[in-house]
């Protein structure tokens, strides 16, 4: 059985013309963040970087990922992840006709605002651990030895 635990949230506006990705990387040094996430997020980019999966069956992890900057306005219609160090972030734009693209952000621009809302799980922390298998940092989690709430 599972035990829900307490959840903190923070709520960040960002400006025009903020990288959103290293803005959250602060803000979670900042207030000492151990196991936070991505719970909202609302706005607008004038600019994105990102990278889209390449997969190969026999091969996770192998190969190129193609990337794609995309350099006009968009609504953010999702962004999720963790933000623990080696930020994981994922997003999905909408055009000026509606259509979605999404991956793995790399860069993202603020066009108008960004209103992020961030949870931490206060009975976790997060770390990053490479995994030879996928070639990737990937998302190790553990039991808090001291619990905030």
């Amino acid at each position: 059985m599972t035990m829900a635990g307490p959840l903190v949230c923070f709520t960040l506006r960002l400006g025009p013309g903020v990288e959103i990705q290293s803005a959250l990387q602060k803000f979670v040094r900042e207030k000492g963040l151990q196991a936070p996430f991505v719970v909202t997020c609302v706005g607008s980019v004038s600019a994105a970087k990102l990278r889209l999966a390449k997969a190969i069956a026999d091969k996770p992890g192998a190969g190129g990922h193609e990337i794609i900057d995309l350099d006009q306005r968009y609504e953010i219609v999702s962004l999720v992840g963790t933000l623990n160090d080696g930020t994981h972030l994922h997003v999905s734009l909408a055009d000026k006709n509606g259509a979605v693209i999404g991956g793995h952000v790399m860069n993202l621009t603020v066009f108008t605002t960004a209103e992020i809302v961030i949870g931490e799980s206060c009975r976790e922390t997060y770390s990053r651990v490479m995994e030879d298998s996928t070639g990737h940092p990937q998302l190790v989690v553990n039991k808090r030895l001291s619990q905030k709430l």
